[in-house]
Parts: C-alpha cells; structure tokens; sequence
C-alpha cells in the first residue's frame, strides 16, 4: 500500500512491533539491513490476481522466508510505501509486511504470514478514503474500508500472531490481506473510476518507477559511505 499522511494523540506512542508496544524502533525497521531491493509487480501480472498459496509449514523458521521478508521490508521502504504483499515482490505465498501509522500516530511494524482478515461487524462503520497500491503505481482513488480491522496469522517462525488497529492501519491491514486473495483495491471500484485510475498510472507510472530508482541508489550510497 502507498503512503499517506495521518496524525493524532493517543496516550501511547510507542511503536508497536508485531501487536507489541516497545520502547525504542529504528527508523527502518532491521529487516531491512539484511534485505535487497527487489522488482514491484504491477497491475495486470498474473501473480497479482490470484489466490496466493499459504506459506507450508515446513518454510517457517528458515533462512529462506527470513530472507524473503527482509527484502520485502526493504523493497517497501524503497517505494515509499506503508506496507507490502508477497506477490508484490513476484512470489506466489500469502504473507506482507508493514510499517504504517494509524490516525492517531502510533508506527506498527511486522509481518503476517497467511493472513485472515476477521469478518466486519455491523457496528464497525465504513470509512470513505484515498487508497493507492504500490502495484498501481501513482494514482490514488477513494474507497469504503472499515474503521477497524483485525487479521490473525503467523510470525516467520510458526508463532500465531493477531493484529489490530483503526483508521489508516486498519485500512492498511485490509488491503495487504487482499493482496494475498488476489485482489487489488482497483478491483474493489466501480468500472469508471477504475478506469480513471488505470489512466493515470500510465502517465505517472515513469515518474514513480525513476523516483523508486532514485530512492535504491541514494540507500546503496548511504550504504558504502557506512562501510
């Protein structure tokens, strides 16, 4: 999912890692060091629009999935965005990463491998927003998502994991476990706005791809200078 502003004041600020608060968290969550910069999928490659296959138990704990979760923190960061799906980064399994503000400023940072989104109830409202999607590169376009959203899964190593939040990170919850249906926020709009969005990527789509290029090569600078 693509970034966008929120702000807010809640009694605690800390980060919250994996549903977790902690006391302190780098700006770049760890994962990232030890990851590299992969290609985005975009709209209309195959992997993008169908059911992802579940992570087997037999890949978790193992270097293999660490890996794949370190370069996706990464390849996140790189374009800019809040949160990241596997069939983003061109891999056939169900999990993301994040690292996304709510509306009242608390950062969540983590991953979720097989995610299930928890069914909406009555009560929760609907809320009207712009979304955008780092596989729909550029546009933004409003969309219903709900206030509130929990998704239960696992952690890379098999641990269950259950995240919750509202505003802007629900929003973001919802829209990375949609990635692992197969399903892009522009499949959630009606035909014309759909169509308007799809416009718009192909004149802006340049401009991300060389900013995101930009953004690859300013970290391996910073990078070398370090070493």
């Amino acid at each position: 999912m693509s970034e966008q502003s929120s702000a807010g004041d809640p009694a605690d600020q800390r980060v919250r890692v994996q549903g977790e608060p902690v006391d302190d968290h780098p700006e770049m969550a760890p994962e990232a060091a030890r990851g590299r910069v992969r290609r985005i999928t975009v709209v209309g490659e195959d992997v993008l629009h169908r059911v992802n296959n579940d992570v087997p138990a037999e890949m978790f704990g193992t270097p293999g999935l660490s890996s794949l979760i370190d370069d996706m923190f990464l390849t996140m960061y790189v374009a800019e965005g809040v949160g990241l799906a596997g069939n983003q980064v061109g891999e056939d399994l169900r999990l993301f990463v994040y690292d996304c503000p709510d509306d009242d400023g608390v950062r969540h940072v983590g991953h979720v491998v097989n995610p299930v989104l928890a069914e909406r109830d009555d009560s929760v409202p609907l809320v009207l927003e712009n979304e955008g999607c780092l596989s729909v590169p550029g546009p933004h376009a409003e969309l219903p998502r709900a206030e509130y959203a929990k998704v239960t899964g696992f952690d890379k190593d098999g641990a269950p994991v259950e995240i919750e939040g509202t505003g802007y990170f629900a929003r973001c919850l919802q829209h990375e476990t949609d990635h692992t249906y197969g399903r892009l926020y522009i499949d959630r709009l009606a035909a014309r706005p759909r169509k308007k969005v799809l416009k718009q990527m192909n004149e802006m789509a340049n401009d991300v791809f060389a900013r995101r290029e930009a953004n690859a090569a300013a970290l391996a600078g910073a990078e070398a200078e370090a070493e």
